[in-house]
């Protein structure tokens, strides 16, 4: 079009440049790694083995392992929601046992706080009914709610019935700061990369699954088990045993 204004077309290839920019730019976040883990938390803290806190039987028939972080949404929903009904149907029926090990995010502020208030109420027997009271009350202590956690984890640990200044001197000291490290290293060795994580024979669950999807892998895992062999019917023992009797008696 012969006179009128300015060409328009360098602007509206600027236009352009920003959108595929911006494009670009969304895709990197989508794709990129997820939240560096803990690394190294103190240098000085001496390595001791890895464990995590178990509930369930020695002899249920398969292990579930959960990595965890207590500030992590997506834990609180399945410690929440999930757990007490694989508590009730498959830890308490003596079909798995449970494993919870800590796997604290440096994105989250506060978890390392709540992580070192579960081990310090285990000390005194009370480990899972803290691990149950910090998910369910993650709005009172967590990185958006205060810049002073242990104020409210201290109310929760008072709550579920432990010695508090015994609690609070383990807190202080970071008693456990070395067995939370240990862990980690566990759950970087094992290439865990987010929270929740779920290990359920070979599988490597990452999301807060619902419990009709964890019984459906615990069940496969059942499934590849060898089937143990019949038990002998107490009758045919007896009859086996005066049977063997009888002729040494002959003899």
């Amino acid at each position: 079009m012969v006179g009128g204004g300015a060409d328009k077309r360098p602007f509206y290839i600027g236009i352009g440049l920003l959108v595929v920019a911006g494009i670009a730019t969304l895709s990197y976040m989508s794709v990129r790694q997820p939240a560096e883990t803990i690394v190294q938390l103190d240098s000085t803290v001496a390595r001791v083995p890895n464990q995590g806190h178990v509930i369930g039987s020695d002899s249920a028939r398969t292990e579930v392992v959960e990595y965890a972080d207590f500030e992590c949404p997506g834990c609180g929903s399945f410690a929440t929601l999930t757990e007490p009904d694989v508590r009730t149907r498959l830890v308490n029926t003596g079909i798995i046992r449970f494993r919870f090990v800590d796997f604290p995010l440096t994105m989250h502020r506060n978890t390392l706080n709540a992580h070192l208030a579960a081990w310090c109420a285990g000390e005194q027997g009370k480990f899972w009914e803290m691990h149950d009271i910090i998910f369910e009350n993650q709005d009172r202590w967590n990185g958006e709610a205060t810049n002073s956690p242990d104020r409210a984890l201290v109310e929760l640990a008072s709550h579920v019935g432990v010695n508090v200044p015994q609690y609070q001197s383990c807190v202080s000291s970071r008693k456990y700061l070395g067995q939370i490290q240990a862990n980690v290293d566990a759950g970087n060795r094992a290439m865990i990369s987010s929270t929740p994580t779920l290990i359920i024979g070979n599988k490597k669950v990452t999301s807060p699954i619902p419990y009709d999807v964890f019984k459906r892998h615990v069940d496969e895992v059942l499934a590849q088990q060898p089937a143990k062999p019949a038990a002998q019917p107490a009758a045919t023992k007896q009859a086996s045993t005066k049977a063997t009797s009888t002729k040494t008696k002959t003899k």
